[in-house]
């Protein structure tokens, strides 16, 4: 083989490692967003969650997930009634990139036409607006998702 051959194999090589090295070390960004008050579709984002996880580290990648809540939706954060509660609080100890955020507008709204402050999980953030945060999250690159 002849230096110039070495050369051009040892610079194909070093981009080919560049190249597996960033996609090992990219991190995929994902919101999902949760509207309704119902089991179901809380359970199905839930599964999207674990299975966008699940797919992530099988590949050997990492991944970021912040399922926001807004209108009925915000009733999965309730920590009086949501019927995911166990699940999310699981699931938030498994995953240390996996934020729940819950809209303040609907919260404000809630707790006012309930007369009192509605509790929500430890696990859920409050944010000012869940559709601005979701505006946010995709214009930061995030994939957007609804169950």
């Amino acid at each position: 083989m002849t230096r110039a051959m070495q050369v051009v194999f040892a610079v194909m090589l070093s981009a080919a490692l560049a190249t597996s090295a960033f996609a090992a070390s990219k991190l995929h960004k994902v919101a999902i967003h949760v509207d309704q008050n119902d089991p179901k579709i809380m359970n199905l984002a839930l599964n999207n969650v674990q299975n966008i996880f699940a797919y992530y580290k099988k590949k050997g990648q990492r991944v970021s997930v912040e399922l926001v809540t807004y209108g009925p939706g915000l009733n999965m954060f309730r920590a009086d009634t949501s019927p995911v509660k166990d699940r999310i609080a699981a699931m938030s100890l498994a995953e240390p990139r996996l934020r729940f955020s819950a809209c303040g507008n609907t919260h404000r709204k809630m707790s006012k036409k309930a007369g009192k402050k509605i509790p929500l999980i430890s696990e859920a953030k409050m944010v000012p607006s869940g559709i601005i945060r979701l505006i946010e999250l995709q214009e930061n690159g995030y994939s957007y998702i609804r169950p």
